[in-house]
């Protein structure tokens, strides 16, 4: 071979060589391309779950504070409240040192059950204790360690069943824990997750569960799942429920019915069950926090006065779901966005007691003839009037039943009008209008 071939050929090598490692480098440039995409991708993803999750951790409950010094005067702090209203989440944020155990888990529970000196060896105090009515018995073992210990702050107790757990409670703990009670976000917490004013029909429909919020869930289908899991887990735990098309037939009616007198003897037609029954499967919602009663006010008035009590629900977006509302623009098409308002605003003033561990003090008003106050607080030996207007514009109408109340009321104390418009003043017959965002400052004040 000559010279001139044997130079060729080594250059053809070398060409298919560089060909290759060009190519093969080429192809490693672009897998390491692919592939830091995929982890900016997955970075993005990571930091926005971890927003969420900071977000979410980061929103401090209006009770947090109150939980904390009840932890310092009392050895047990009992939290009860409806599933989902973040008693866990309140327990932990507040008390991020305490050791924690949900007895929801059934081997947990079997272990609290079946052998509880080893379940306290397992969890000592301070603990957290979820769902505490899921074993009862504990508390007579808390008692005896508390009675030891004697320090305050060792047991943190969440329950969802009213009536179970407060029987036990009164039972096992007098005079040794503190009692609160956990509702949904209340209007100053969940302004947090809106960035404009709060919109009448928007807090309505949405209502306030902190899941819709924090894990960004439809509303429509959230209610749909809350009501099937949860209200209905919980009733039958309750009660020997055979017929469960009646009881949601039940709770339709009664949404339908919000802000009236209960009439048992109405449901029940309605139902076609025993108004016995109907007056049992309410105390069951009660305890279980999804229906609210609210007691007619009637010292010092004489028998003109109505003594039936009125329905709300907890949660406006649950009597929404039931009314078959499936978004905020129907809400003001509704025949029932008076009632619905009067609901959330009502609620509000209950959430605004609670959240500072006193009783709600909330009444209504109503006589033979018809006069009525939506919403009285009593504040020491004074009755604070309110009325509730689901009206965005202001109408001098609305003080026609505050100022009938307070010339038969010696004890009357200022008069309120809350309605949904943003507007803060004083008329002339010294009443205060506020907007419902607002609602808070009329009964969060002991007085």
């Amino acid at each position: 071979m000559e010279k001139t071939d044997l130079l060729a050929t080594a250059d053809g090598q070398r060409f298919r060589f560089f060909h290759i490692e060009s190519f093969a480098s080429k192809r490693v440039s672009f897998e390491l391309f692919i592939l830091s995409e995929c982890l900016c991708i997955l970075g993005v993803v990571f930091l926005f779950y971890t927003f969420l999750c900071i977000f979410s951790i980061m929103i401090q409950r209006d009770i947090h504070n109150k939980v904390q010094q009840l932890s310092k005067k009392f050895p047990v702090v009992t939290i009860t409240g409806p599933r989902q209203a973040g008693k866990t989440t309140l327990a932990k944020m507040a008390f991020p040192e305490h050791n924690y155990c949900n007895l929801e888990h059934p081997e947990t529970r079997a272990i609290a059950l079946e052998d509880p000196k080893s379940f306290f060896m397992q969890y000592p105090a301070p603990v957290i204790i979820d769902e505490i009515q899921r074993a009862p018995q504990l508390l007579s073992y808390i008692q005896v360690i508390v009675d030891e210990q004697k320090t305050n702050g060792l047991f943190i107790l969440t329950g969802s069943e009213q009536l179970l757990l407060n029987a036990s409670v009164s039972q096992s703990l007098a005079g040794r824990t503190a009692l609160v009670t956990l509702l949904p976000f209340s209007i100053n917490e969940v302004k947090q997750f809106y960035k404009d004013d709060l919109i009448r029909d928007q807090c309505i429909f949405n209502g306030f569960l902190p899941r819709i919020f924090d894990q960004v869930q439809e509303p429509l289908i959230a209610y749909r799942n809350y009501l099937h899991t949860y209200v209905e887990r919980d009733v039958r735990q309750l009660i020997n429920l055979k017929d469960l098309y009646t009881f949601e037939k039940m709770l339709k009616l009664l949404a339908g019915r919000i802000g009236q007198l209960i009439n048992f003897n109405s449901l029940a037609n309605d139902t076609g069950v025993s108004a016995k029954t109907i007056s049992h499967w309410l105390s069951v919602l009660e305890a279980s926090y999804i229906i609210f009663r609210l007691q007619p006010f009637y010292e010092n008035f004489g028998k003109r006065v109505i003594k039936s009590s009125k329905i709300y629900f907890y949660e406006t977006g649950l009597a929404s779901y039931l009314l078959g509302i499936e978004n905020e623009r129907q809400v003001a098409r509704d025949p029932l966005l008076g009632g619905l308002f009067e609901n959330m605003v009502v609620i509000e003033c209950v959430k605004s007691r609670t959240n500072i561990a006193l009783d709600p003090n909330l009444y209504f008003y109503r006589d033979s003839h018809h006069n009525e106050v939506d919403l009285i607080h009593k504040q020491g030996d004074k009755l604070i009037p309110i009325e509730i207007k689901a009206s965005q514009t202001y109408n001098p109408h609305f003080l026609k039943a505050l100022v009938r109340f307070r010339s038969i009321s010696k004890n009357s104390g200022t008069g309120y009008v809350i309605y949904a418009g943003n507007q803060s003043f004083i008329t002339k017959d010294e009443i205060k209008i506020i907007g419902f965002e607002k609602a808070k400052e009329i009964v969060a004040n002991p007085g």
